[in-house]
């Protein structure tokens, strides 16, 4: 009988609401015990009323409905005790009191309100719950108590199912970063993005700023223009990372929250007194903990928003004696800064570590390596060892790595090189990381005759919705 009622409770409730308990009255479903609730069973006990479905200005007040659900007549002087005892039967969504008053305000009892997915009548207490039920002499007869549910008792995914037209996903997924959600809305999805955004920022504790990301580049630093659909249009982000922290513009620079165990991956490998070039350097997600593990950094980013952010967050972790900032193009950075300090690093004892966070473009930028130091003399000494990033689409994206950074290289990095899974971000689509060490073949080069270009390359501006500059 137990597994029937379970089995019928689950096949007649489809979605789950969590409310509040207003004051309100009860009264006994019957005086036999093991009798169905009535009302309980309903189909869309759960549901929030029908009239909301295609709303697209937030009406709060459409969705307020009173269902009544199952509750537990239990002494006072035991409801601890007994509340121990019945953990998996009691209703459990947050915002919602377990406990309420008794109808008539009888000091000497309580009512524990049940959860109606499982609680059907009294015969679907478990074994052990009726036997705890009996030592503490509690009756097993349930009672229906009539609960007002409101917006605010509703979780986000509940309300967006129930506005968006059926058949269609409800994505109520974003990226958090400090006080602002990120979302990347679907065109099905636009017509309701205000309501969206609102629900979003009601429902989620610390967020007064919700965003979507448009469909247009805002300009040659990887940037997509923000729409803000709720709240304020504070974008300046405080945001804490592996114990460090960051601010900065969110609209004018790049932030991935989801990089954030790659991030730490690569710092640790720094020890101190090790030099870091973070040639595509945002505002710092490797280069500032780095710093503070006592290596010595070179930072660069070509957005001058980035550049000043990255500044700020030196200081603010004070580091800023460690980190010395450069506002050039990558390869400037290459031939320029890193050019200039590596003769006398590859000569040291310290480790030298190149990081190259542009997944869509970076590969692109080994070039600039060929011939680097051809006019030093040959040593093998301390080669720095380069972490570079990419997406591939490729079916083995590992060995796509390697032979892309090859190629770019002029050099075979097979069996010379490893390759990390970084994440994925797109469906067959694959953020990586392939790691090697600088072949003085490369950096001493003599014949090769390299190109500079006097700026990142033009195919950049057609990648950059791709990338979305991934740090």
């Amino acid at each position: 009988m137990r597994i029937l009622c379970r089995i019928f409770a689950s096949a007649q409730i489809h979605c789950k609401i969590p409310g509040i308990v207003q004051p309100s009255h009860f009264h006994s479903a019957s005086a036999c015990s093991g009798l169905t609730v009535k009302s309980v069973m309903e189909h869309k006990l759960y549901r929030p009323p029908p009239e909301v479905r295609g709303m697209t200005s937030l009406d709060k007040d459409a969705f307020t409905q009173t269902i009544t659900v199952p509750a537990l007549r239990v002494p006072t002087v035991v409801i601890n005790k007994v509340m121990k005892s019945l953990k998996k039967a009691t209703i459990q969504r947050p915002g919602v009191s377990r406990v309420v008053q008794d109808k008539e305000g009888n000091s000497d009892f309580r009512l524990i309100l049940l959860d109606p997915n499982r609680m059907a009548s009294s015969s679907c207490f478990s074994d052990a719950e009726a036997e705890a039920l009996r030592s503490f002499s509690v009756s097993d007869e349930l009672h229906n108590f009539e609960l007002k549910l409101t917006y605010d008792n509703l979780k986000t995914e509940e309300v967006l199912e129930a506005v968006l037209p059926e058949g269609q996903d409800v994505t109520s997924g974003f990226s958090r970063v400090g006080h602002i959600a990120h979302m990347n809305l679907r065109d099905h999805q636009l017509l309701y993005k205000n309501l969206i955004g609102q629900v979003i920022m009601d429902k989620t504790p610390g967020i007064t700023c919700v965003v979507n990301k448009t469909n247009t580049i805002d300009s040659t630093y990887r940037n997509f223009k923000m729409e803000v659909l709720a709240g304020e249009e504070n974008m300046v982000a405080k945001v804490k990372e592996n114990g460090v922290t960051y601010e900065f513009d969110f609209s004018r620079v790049y932030w991935n929250p989801r990089l954030s165990t790659e991030h730490e991956r690569v710092v640790q490998l720094v020890k101190r007194g090790d030099t870091m070039f973070d040639v595509f350097a945002g505002v710092g997600p490797f280069t500032i903990p780095a710093a503070r593990r006592g290596a010595n950094i070179f930072a660069n980013d070509l957005n001058p928003e980035s550049y000043r952010w990255l500044q700020h967050n030196s200081r603010l972790n004070k580091v800023e004696s460690r980190v010395r900032t450069f506002n050039l193009d990558g390869r400037e950075f290459i031939r320029g800064p890193l050019k200039q300090e590596l003769p006398a690093l590859v000569k040291g004892g310290a480790g030298v570590h190149v990081v190259m966070n542009l997944p869509a473009l970076a590969l692109e930028f080994l070039d600039a390596f060929r011939g680097l130091l051809k006019n030093e003399p040959p040593c093998d000494l301390n080669l720095p060892t380069v972490y570079c990033y990419g997406f591939s689409k490729d079916e083995d994206p590992g060995a796509d790595m390697v032979k892309r950074a090859s190629s770019s290289l002029g050099f075979p990095l097979e069996n010379k090189s490893t390759v990390h899974f970084v994440r994925n971000v797109a469906p067959n689509k694959d953020m990586m990381c392939i790691r090697f060490t600088l072949p003085k073949e490369v950096l001493f080069c003599k014949n090769d005759e390299l190109q500079e270009p006097s700026e990142e390359p033009a195919s950049k501006k057609q990648k950059c919705e791709e990338s979305n500059h991934s740090k």
